[in-house]
């Protein structure tokens, strides 16, 4: 059918995959990091553009005939009435509207008002946060936001020429804070809670539709958000469900309704295909390892997984609890992390290097316990993350999440998302692929491992960790 473009344009860097349009086969890849401090939660958008041209050098477009983009999310670019950048751009978990998002929560009416509005309670990250944020802290720029885009919003609109008509895609705008994937529209009313006043929102495409053509007739497919972006390029389906080990982690599942959760343990997200995306999120997950590793005296995270795997199973009747910064999921967030189980034999290193992978692993099980407690069903889980290569780590999840594990290799896949959505809208304007698929691409190359049977040693150790969660926690999952 030809050739299409994956464009990623992550919080530090951008990535560029050029893959052919039928198989998905990578036939070129540009990466060039973007300028400007990493770290930086006010960002210039231009550099995003300085980026992006740097990673296409070499003629890396050269024959392509569709571009896909995929941006980090947790972004917000403020436009005054003629389209011009009324300041940096507000970017990630950017920690100054903490009390803004607190205080959105108490201007709804609490967390379950805002559960059923949106399908997540405002954090600190998500745009409509950030609009309060502005709106208390510099007022001024607040008053000249006439319209509110998020990162891929503003790329797609600037590789388009900057027309008139503004667009977004359910997945990024499920993440605002102010569109819910349940209805499929914008709550208006919660802008202006935000912001104070109305602002123009961009028009939400459907999953196979085309933002548009550049002049050079350079089909743009809709785009989405890097985790909607990720899931299309892992080829993720009902069924799926995605483990992410960060110093904190994530558990997201493919379901086909976007789930309301009054305690707010669950952020309802749309996906880049049609269906949704449930997320549950951690506070804790590799840095219980690595805040382990530095009590043993280890230097890197593979000396921890070798040692943990010279105990057993349960760790001899130790348990860490690894709420090490508070906890969301459970939502104890004035906690610290509890080692529990110290006998004689069991204060060897090799038991605690396995407790804390055993409670690693185990808080995310809880949180994959929400998903499933909701409906939501599990057949496979994906894990994602430099971790995901520990053999501590494969040798202990699938027991544990009671589920087949998949280890995709290594490899850009919000970038690839992105390319296998701009196939899809480049196919459905051609007549040559229906709507309501994306196209069939080779999926990732993966290891698969089952849980075998270690299963009953995993249910064991499950139950171990949970009994010793509610002894310290009781009622922290409500019963």
């Amino acid at each position: 059918m030809g050739i299409v473009a994956g464009l990623d344009s992550s919080a530090e860097f951008t990535r560029i995959v050029v893959c052919d349009a039928d198989t998905g086969a990578v036939l070129r890849q540009g990466y060039a990091s973007h300028p400007g401090e990493p770290k930086a939660v006010d960002v210039d958008p231009q550099t995003w553009l300085l980026s992006l041209g740097e990673a296409a050098t070499g003629g890396l477009l050269e024959g392509v005939e569709a571009i896909g983009v995929s941006a980090q999310q947790h972004g917000l670019v403020p436009l005054d009435a003629q389209g011009g950048l009324v300041r940096p751009a507000l970017v990630r978990n950017d920690k100054r509207a903490q009390v803004a998002a607190a205080d959105l929560v108490d201007g709804l009416g609490g967390r379950h008002a805002w559960a059923d509005a949106v399908g997540s309670v405002p954090s600190a990250g998500q745009p409509v946060a950030k609009l309060r944020w502005l709106a208390r802290t510099e007022p001024e720029h607040a008053r000249r936001t006439a319209l509110v885009l998020q990162p891929h919003d503003w790329l797609v609109w600037q590789l388009l020429g900057r027309p008139a008509r503004r667009t977004t895609d359910r997945g990024a705008a499920s993440a605002t804070g102010y569109w819910s994937a349940r209805t499929g529209a914008y709550r208006p009313d919660l802008v202006e809670l935000a912001l104070g006043h109305q602002a123009a929102l961009p028009e939400v495409l459907g999953p196979a539709d085309a933002a548009g053509t550049t002049p050079e007739g350079l089909l743009i497919s809709a785009g989405t958000g890097e985790t909607m972006a990720a899931a299309l390029g892992l080829g993720l389906g009902p069924g799926d469900a995605v483990v992410s080990l960060g110093a904190s982690g994530s558990v997201m599942a493919v379901h086909h309704e976007a789930l309301a959760d009054p305690g707010g343990m669950i952020t309802s997200f749309a996906d880049a295909t049609g269906m949704h995306l449930p997320v549950v999120s951690t506070s804790n997950a590799v840095r219980a390892l690595r805040g382990t590793a530095e009590m043993l005296g280890l230097d890197s995270l593979e000396e921890l997984s070798a040692l943990a795997l010279k105990s057993t199973p349960g760790a001899s009747g130790l348990v860490l609890l690894p709420y090490l910064e508070g906890e969301r999921i459970p939502s104890l967030p004035h906690a610290a992390g509890t080692l529990s189980g110290l006998r004689r034999e069991s204060m060897k290193p090799e038991h605690l290097a396995r407790a804390a992978f055993e409670g690693m692993l185990c808080s995310l099980t809880d949180a994959l316990d929400v998903l499933r407690g909701r409906g939501v069903e599990v057949r496979r889980v994906f894990l994602l993350g430099a971790a995901a290569a520990l053999h501590a780590v494969q040798a202990l999840s699938p027991a544990l999440f009671g589920a087949q594990v998949v280890v995709p290799q290594p490899a850009d896949y919000a970038a690839l998302g992105a390319a296998r959505q701009a196939a899809w809208a480049l196919g459905v304007a051609r007549g040559t692929l229906s709507p309501s698929a994306p196209p069939a691409w080779q999926g990732a190359a993966a290891q698969v491992l089952e849980p075998g049977d270690e299963l009953a040693a995993g249910k064991a150790v499950r139950q171990q960790y949970t009994a010793t969660r509610e002894q310290i926690h009781p009622g922290a999952f409500g019963g």
